[in-house]
């Protein structure tokens, strides 16, 4: 019989994440018209290296220039929208389902980092955030002087 090492960490995380999808889905509401236009959240990923913080979030069909960055007193805010061009009539379609308008986001840094050297890509529908740790933030090592006898 094999043991399996159970992480309840990693299901915490899962299920937080999960949670704060669902509440912040339910209190911006989700009543859009008929074109299926109503706010929506995007999809984020956050990792942390030695030396940066990295946001990436899926926005595909948004255009750069529609998204909005800041940071202020420690929180990352990503505001935008994907406008929705109807090329056909309303009644012509069968289903609506991609969701449109204006979305934001925004994340508590618990790390401080250097406002000045950030910096945002967008590739493929994908932004990345890259925030560099403030010198104050990063792990240093230090050494052990040897005593002298």
């Amino acid at each position: 019989m094999n043991l399996v090492r159970w992480n309840a960490f990693g299901d915490m995380n899962l299920l937080q994440n999960q949670m704060n999808r669902l509440f912040e889905s339910a209190l911006q509401g989700r009543s859009g018209d008929a074109t299926g236009t109503t706010g929506w959240i995007p999809a984020a990923d956050i990792y942390e290296s030695d030396n940066e913080l990295v946001v990436t979030l899926d926005l595909p069909g948004v255009e750069p220039k529609d998204v909005e960055i800041r940071i202020e007193n420690n929180i990352l805010t990503i505001r935008g929208q994907r406008q929705f061009e109807q090329k056909q009539q309303a009644e012509n379609f069968h289903r609506v389902e991609r969701f449109y308008g204006v979305f934001a986001r925004s994340f508590s840094l618990t790390t401080s980092v250097d406002t000045d050297k950030i910096r945002a890509s967008y590739n493929t529908g994908v932004l990345t955030i890259t925030l560099p740790k403030a010198e104050a933030a990063k792990p240093r090592k230090i050494q052990i002087a040897a005593a002298v006898a």
